[in-house]
């Protein structure tokens, strides 16, 4: 597969709601669940990002190591950050990014800046989220599959699909594809009766 990224995403483990593997997660809380779906609420999350030349790259043309650099010192207070899951991915050919989340504990004030100017800090915005999660390699047709099955699922419980998708992954890419954790994420409007299953 794409060697550097294949390198680097070694640091991954797979993850849930907080931490597992030893790696942090980003935060959320489960208002319901229903198979493989679930509707979380996320608080507001610090990401660095930076843009990709298309998001079925995958990071081949940097854009990993720029983000990887950042956390490991190139940044002006050449401070280490630890490692989190996922690796957020969006948008499509023109304006696909590739964000990394800062650990909970770190403020977007608190980020350093980074050394890159093709790399920024910004603060996502909480919210409310429908997310699907699948396994299989990341690929075009995988990810447009979840997002089909996202889309039905919502439109079966009647919620609003507000924000383009966001791909989440958490795993290396010599990880068996049926053991991947792989998530499409889409932001949706508060659940007036939320319930849980298994």
């Amino acid at each position: 597969m794409i060697a550097g990224l294949g390198t680097l995403t070694g640091l991954l483990a797979t993850g849930c709601g907080a931490v597992r593997g030893g790696y942090e997660s980003a935060p959320y809380q489960v208002v319901r669940a229903d198979g493989s779906v679930e509707v979380r609420d996320y608080p507001a999350l610090t990401v660095v990002e930076t843009p990709m030349a298309a998001r079925q790259g995958g990071g081949s043309d940097g854009s990993f190591n720029r983000l990887f650099r950042f956390i490991t010192g190139g940044n002006a207070a050449k401070q280490k950050i630890a490692m989190t899951t996922p690796v957020f991915m969006s948008g499509h050919e023109t304006n696909a990014t590739m964000a990394f989340v800062m650990p909970a504990a770190m403020k977007t004030g608190d980020v350093p800046k980074p050394s890159d100017g093709a790399v920024t800090v910004r603060e996502l915005e909480p919210g409310r989220f429908a997310v699907l999660r699948y396994s299989g390699g990341r690929n075009a047709k995988n990810e447009s599959e979840s997002l089909d099955r996202l889309r039905a699922w919502m439109q079966k419980e009647g919620l609003k699909e507000l924000s383009p998708p966001v791909y989440g992954y958490f795993d290396p890419p010599w990880t068996p594809a049926f053991l991947r954790r792989n998530e499409v994420m889409v932001r949706t409007e508060s659940v007036s009766n939320p319930r849980s299953s298994a």
